[in-house]
């Protein structure tokens, strides 16, 4: 709070009124400056803390995703040895030796220092690009989940069709071989937008730490 006092002594002519005015402007400059520098300073510690917070968050989420991209290949080959059991099912009525197998699991990634950095207002004062560098990989991450998350849906789905079977998946009918060939289909068409979100990910991973190693 600033505060204006008036003259101890009183004013007698325009030489001291203009006086007068001219020191509270000059107090109330510095006062105002002072009061801008200190509020500046903390804006900034603000920023550069959920900088350093962020940056360590994404450190550790580029850990966590490698091997995802082989994982989801492996998926992808074991639900097209699916394909091929199902359409055996489709020629001779019954299900050949060996098991159907279809998972999916979802990465788990830490984002507390992004949504802090969001409540607090902190990305309002670091520079433009920093702030979209950010917000370009959160945001990425954030489609890769919503993206996995369908994928495990799908996954269900497609389980769906032989868990009522329970101990007799060998009788499985041609309906529900194409059924569950379709579930599969769709499945299989998710795992490929997961895996390029996976592969965009971790570029814009890569290209971050780059320019920001760790000390």
């Amino acid at each position: 709070m600033l505060d204006v006092h008036p003259p101890h002594e009183p004013v007698l002519n325009w030489r001291d009124f203009l006086i007068h005015l001219f020191t509270i402007t000059i107090g109330l400059l510095i006062a105002v400056g002072i009061e801008g520098c200190v509020e500046w300073r903390e804006h900034r510690h603000l920023a550069n803390e959920a900088a350093a917070s962020m940056t360590d968050e994404i450190r550790s989420n580029a850990k966590d995703l490698q091997g995802v991209s082989s994982d989801i290949h492996k998926q992808q080959a074991t639900l097209k040895e699916d394909v091929a059991m199902l359409k055996q099912v489709l020629q001779t009525g019954k299900l050949p030796h060996g098991t159907l197998s279809v998972h999916f699991s979802i990465t788990d990634f830490d984002e507390v220092s992004w949504k802090t950095a969001q409540s607090t207002g902190a990305l309002a004062f670091m520079p433009y690009s920093q702030a979209q560098e950010f917000s370009n990989i959160y945001n990425t991450q954030e489609e890769l989940r919503t993206a996995e998350h369908q994928a495990a849906r799908d996954a269900i789905v497609s389980l769906g069709t032989i868990a009522p079977m329970e101990d007799n998946k060998d009788d499985m009918s041609p309906a529900d071989a194409k059924t569950m060939m379709t579930n599969i289909g769709i499945l299989q068409g998710q795992l490929l937008l997961v895996d390029a979100l996976v592969t965009d990910l971790d570029g814009e991973y890569r290209k971050y730490l780059a320019a920001h190693p760790q000390d």
